[in-house]
């Protein structure tokens, strides 16, 4: 069963709003399968609301969904409701009944009818600016596709811009969220689920977890019949024209290809063809492009998967695709998958990890501008250097340098002397702050050295304590 989790702070902004009784012009947006839906229902409860769910169709058959929307508002009892002339009717009766009472008017996947009416948006504004903004009207737009919304509704090319009154960009939950949903499991499970959902609220509730969290993938992922194991397939065709490409891209970079010469390499394409599929991944929030931090845009640059969700499906549904299909899946499931799902949380834990520093670290010793991770050559020693996190300062040139460990031994001192050489390597600082997060603790040694005050020690509970 779902629940409501959360979203309180935006709840509690849409109610202020609403208790006002001014019009107001709300812009929900997000990836699909975040909880805007959600929120807009939670919000709506106990108030008069038309909600209408736009189409991914034609005019005529998006006029009729409107039509049954406000009918069913003012006749719940009838059983077929009769279709406005056109659009400037519909949204004509809406104006006539917000000028009598507060009434909430939401049009969910905006995008749709702005697709099959082009001329909506100028509708919208004209209705805004000589009808709505008098009376008590509370619009509620709100779309998935984040590139439409923050174009062509949020944008200054939009008709639109300019007059909604507030939004909300509704991101993903962060591991400590996504961890309210199952209280009652461990630590390392609870980093797990949002390892497999990005936090995500419909696939955490999809994930379906009720004591284990390999037991729960089994059924409803790594299973035909499972609603999560279609679920990117779905999505992509949903969203795109031609999934193939761009599984195939999504599929190379979940193998390792991070560069735009290694994606182009395994997917058969040019550069640019390859460029603007990644584009489109990019705004919808699938992929992301990574810079070393400090750094600009240029050859260092990366491509990595944004979604966990995907770059969890994309790392082991795949290479094990037969034996899912065959119904062989249980009996190879610890090898296949199981065993290397603690390498598979490396990275995770690293998200984890800034996310503590930026939003939950009570003191830090500098206050913080933003934090990433950090690689380039040790011209030394002629190799690579990595650094998991790096605490760029909003003023001054004092760093927090990090590593994160996703591992069941205990770290030692080594590990801070190899800090120490990659703090040297990146050189942008006067003085270092040193970080070491580890998931199975530290040795007796690195503890020492951390009550004299040279290093600071992140155990998984800390990351999660309050």
């Amino acid at each position: 069963m779902s629940h409501f989790y959360c979203r309180e702070q935006e709840l509690k902004k849409l109610n202020a709003r609403y208790e006002d009784a001014d019009f107001e012009c709300a812009i929900i947006y997000g990836r699909r399968r975040v909880g805007k839906t959600a929120l807009i229902n939670e919000f709506c409860k106990g108030k008069p609301t038309i909600f209408y769910s736009a189409l991914n169709t034609t005019e005529k058959e998006n006029l009729e969904s409107l039509s049954k929307a406000i009918m069913s508002y003012e006749h719940p009892e009838m059983e077929s409701a009769p279709v406005f002339r056109d659009y400037d009717a519909a949204l004509a009766e809406i104006t006539a009944l917000a000028y009598k009472q507060r009434l909430i008017f939401v049009i969910d996947e905006y995008p749709y009818l702005a697709k099959a009416k082009p001329a909506m948006s100028a509708m919208l504004q004209h209705l805004i600016d000589h009808r709505w903004s008098d009376t008590k009207l509370f619009l509620v737009l709100c779309g998935s596709s984040m590139s439409f919304m923050e174009h062509q509704v949020l944008g200054q090319e939009s008709p639109l811009y300019g007059r909604r009154t507030c939004q909300f960009k509704i991101e993903p939950l962060d591991y400590r969220d996504t961890a309210v949903f199952h209280p009652e499991l461990s630590l390392e499970d609870n980093a797990l689920i949002y390892g497999i959902t990005g936090g995500v609220p419909h696939y955490i509730n999809k994930l379906n977890v009720k004591k284990d969290v390999q037991e729960a993938l089994r059924t409803n992922l790594f299973d035909r019949s499972g609603y999560l194991y279609e679920e990117p397939a779905n999505l992509l065709k949903q969203e795109l024209r031609e999934p193939a490409f761009y599984n195939a891209i999504i599929k190379a970079i979940a193998e390792g290809a991070s560069r735009l010469n290694e994606i182009v390499s395994k997917v058969g394409e040019t550069s640019s063809t390859c460029m603007n599929y990644l584009k489109t991944l990019m705004e919808l929030g699938i992929v992301r492009k990574e810079t070393p931090i400090t750094e600009k845009p240029g050859k260092k640059t990366i491509y990595m998967l944004a979604d966990n969700f995907f770059r969890f499906w994309y790392r082991f549904v795949p290479a094990n695709i037969n034996a899912i299909d065959s119904g062989r899946i249980e009996d190879i499931y610890e090898v296949a998958v199981q065993q290397h799902i603690p390498h598979y949380m490396g990275l995770i834990y690293e998200q984890m990890c800034r996310e503590y520093l930026l939003y939950y670290a009570k003191q830090l010793p500098i206050p913080l501008a933003e934090v990433g991770q950090w690689w380039g050559t040790d011209s030394v020693k002629k190799k690579q250097v990595q650094i998991d996190i790096v605490g760029v300062p909003s003023t001054g040139d004092e760093y927090i340098i990090g590593s994160c460990k996703y591992r069941n031994e205990k770290i030692g001192v080594d590990e801070l002397e190899l800090l120490r050489e990659y703090a040297e390597v990146f050189g942008k600082g006067k003085k270092y702050d040193y970080y070491i997060f580890s998931k199975g603790g530290f040795t007796e040694g690195l503890q020492k050295v951390a009550a004299e005050g040279e290093v600071t020690l992140v155990t998984l509970e800390e990351l999660y304590a309050e």
